[in-house]
């Protein structure tokens, strides 16, 4: 993070991801489409539950168990035409299903519906026309209801989980006013661009991203960012889409208009993380397949054993439909993606934003976390403390004067202060030309015909060049030092003070009682990387670092078999943050796109990092334990469809179903109990 960086546009577009982020409509109409698949299923579901119950009327085994007679010439029939209309109808997402695994030579849960409920009419069909036994056609019908609401239940939590944070866009005012020609004005949401004059009286929601012109108002912005406590906004402050203001009203230049919002950009990447599969999803895909390879098998066994032991046809074919329903891995097609929906979701919603799943989940097994210093420990204020003058024809002014005219061009946290020092002052600023960055060093251009150097001790290092002599009365353990050279020659030196985080000592304490190593990257002179690193208590530190040495020393703990976190302003920690097994971008405020980062924590609060590893740590365990039910109860239902049991116990195909549809609703609920602390 030390010392500067250019301004980097946002690219929410997250690094890696196999699939791309859908423009705006497109995704509109994917939502669309997905919400329309999951009313189908309900709509299905009702009417297959209407033609169910004349068939359930007239079964015989379901009259000898409420005791009553239904019966007129030819009623088998009606059961038949019922019947067939609740399979071809009720039962076509899952022959769907089949046929594209088959084609996709990839087996899954809609293979083993189908086969079951093909299986249960095609034998219900030969015993109408004559095949001694009795048929499944009561069987048929409640299964295939039981697995349309089963799936329409799954269906419907993933899009609530997912369409959490899109609720909050429905929210945003249909109107806003904005000041055209002197006068306010009330335009359509949609018509509002970039650059426009904007005033959101109290109470009201910000319609979009901007800067305060005028005006002041406590915004409350916890639905976007987590921080529960408004915050007061006031002028030149950025505000973002959504945030309510209070009591004050706020005049707003907009910087960012529609799909361009912080809030749209969250979305997107929300969707991403939703979109890509981890570690752990490949793995519950994997088990899927195997058990309903397993599946399969086991029935066709249960039937020859059955079949073959002098067991009737139909008792052979029902325990062998009875064995693929239940061990349907329908809780396995929610256990995992169901998490991820609520957890990126939650996460979004509390400042944390996931663009990489896998190191998501990795973030459990951290063992050191490398801090940046400039902005992520400390609060990156930068207030300019000492001007001297190194040259008698300067003043200290105009040394400050030379050195804005430099760092209007850039975006670090001592440009800042450099620039919030000469309007205190006011101060003229000066143009300059020839800018140039250097990364971890400072920064050249040329002002009034001179080439003019503001930077810190890494330049006279890197230039092979003896430092100046540092004035006895700055203390380098509290205070950063910045060098103007104008024509190679030392003309002023400027100091700057940045105060610790309030909540770093406590986030540092945090990790170690978590086992977690902490370790201080700084650019910042030496003295001032001890003092930190021992008022926080943290493991070691390393001073007066550039980007690739930062990377580098990531490298070296990862050597040592550390699993490394990361944590830097995405920018200048860029090559340290992709080396990192995962790479924390802090205090980005509205720039969610911090190019290489893994997470983006939206508040500059050190104990977010806390709560990222023990938020992870806590979808983690929910992710294994409902593997570990979902697969757990087929262990243990396989065996009794298959009939162990019998006749003590036997378990029909429409319990099966009960209890398979009833497992996938319990790892539904143990996904909705995740909590972020």
């Amino acid at each position: 993070m030390e010392y500067y960086h250019h301004h980097q546009p946002s690219n929410p577009q997250p690094p890696g991801h196999e699939h791309h982020m859908m423009p705006a409509d497109k995704q509109a109409g994917h939502d669309k489409h997905a919400g329309h698949h999951t009313q189908d299923f309900l709509k299905r579901f009702w009417i297959c539950l209407a033609l169910t119950i004349p068939i359930l009327l007239f079964s015989h085994m379901i009259q000898q168990m409420l005791g009553f007679d239904l019966a007129f010439a030819g009623d088998q029939y009606l059961v038949f035409a019922l019947s067939t209309l609740i399979y071809f109808y009720g039962g076509w997402p899952f022959l769907a299903g089949l046929a594209s695994e088959v084609r996709n030579k990839n087996l899954g849960m809609m293979t083993l519906v189908a086969v079951a409920i093909t299986t249960a009419y095609v034998y219900s069909v030969a015993v109408v026309l004559g095949l001694k036994g009795m048929d499944f056609f009561w069987e048929l019908a409640t299964l295939i209801d039981i697995m349309l609401v089963g799936h329409w239940l799954e269906m419907k939590s993933q899009m609530a989980a997912s369409r959490a944070l899109e609720s909050l866009v429905a929210l945003l005012p249909d109107v806003v006013h904005v000041e055209r020609e002197n006068q306010t004005i009330d335009i359509p949401l949609k018509d509002l661009r970039n650059g426009d004059a904007l005033l959101v009286k109290p109470g009201e929601k910000i319609p979009a991203d901007g800067v305060v012109t005028d005006g002041k108002s406590y915004v409350n912005e916890s639905v976007l960012t987590g921080e529960s406590a408004p915050v007061q906004k006031n002028k030149d402050d950025k505000v973002i889409a959504g945030g309510v203001t209070g009591d004050g009203a706020l005049k707003i230049r907009v910087t960012g208009a529609g799909q361009e919002t912080y809030l749209q950009k969250v979305i997107g990447m929300v969707k991403a993380a939703q979109g890509a599969k981890s570690n752990t999803q490949n793995l519950a895909d994997k088990v899927a397949k195997w058990l309903t390879l397993v599946s399969i098998t086991v029935g066709v066994i249960t039937f020859i054993v059955w079949f073959s032991s002098g067991q009737d046809l139909s008792f052979a074919l029902e325990r062998m439909v009875t064995v693929m329903v239940t061990s349907c891995p329908h809780a396995l097609g929610v256990a995992i993606p169901l998490v991820i929906a609520i957890s990126t979701t939650l996460s979004a919603t509390h400042g944390l934003l996931i663009r990489n799943r896998t190191a998501f989940e990795n973030a459990r097994k951290l063992t050191m976390i490398i801090f940046d210093k400039t902005g992520t420990l400390t609060k990156g204020s930068h207030q300019v403390q000492k001007i001297i003058s190194l040259d008698k024809q300067l003043s200290g002014d105009q040394v400050l004067q030379y050195a804005a005219a430099l760092q209007q061009n850039s975006e670090h946290h001592i440009a800042h202060g450099v620039i919030r020092e000469l309007k205190q002052k006011n101060l003229e600023l000066w143009q300059s030309a020839d800018f140039e960055y250097m990364p971890g060093v400072g920064v050249k251009g040329t002002v009034d015909g001179k080439e003019i150097v503001a930077a810190g001790p890494n330049y006279f290092s890197q230039q092979n060049l003896p430092m100046p002599s540092v004035p006895d009365d700055i203390d380098q353990s509290i205070e950063t030092v910045n060098f103007v050279l104008a024509e190679g020659n030392p003309v002023g030196i400027i100091t700057f003070a940045d105060a610790i985080r309030e909540s770093a000592p406590e986030a540092v304490a945090a990790l170690k009682e978590m086992g977690i190593k902490t370790f201080l990257l700084t650019g910042d002179n030496e003295k001032i990387a001890e003092a930190v690193s021992n008022k926080l208590g943290m493991d070691g530190f390393l001073a007066g670092v550039l980007p690739h040495q930062k990377q580098d020393k990531v490298k070296e703990f990862q050597t040592k078999g550390e699993i490394v976190a990361m944590t830097g302003d995405g920018v200048n920690d860029a090559p340290a943050l992709a080396q990192a097994d995962v790479g924390i971008a802090i205090g980005s405020g509205t720039d969610v796109a911090a190019e290489t980062a893994d997470i983006i924590l939206v508040n500059s609060d050190p104990m977010d990092v806390v709560q990222l590893i023990t938020f992870g740590r806590a979808t983690y365990r929910k992710m294994v334990q409902n593997l570990a039910w979902a697969v757990g109860y087929n262990v243990i239902a396989i065996p009794l469809a298959a009939g162990v049991l019998y006749p003590t116990f036997m378990l029909s195909p429409a319990m099966g179903a009960v209890l398979m549809s009833a497992s996938t609703v319990v790892v539904a609920i143990n996904a909705k109990l995740l909590r972020i602390q």
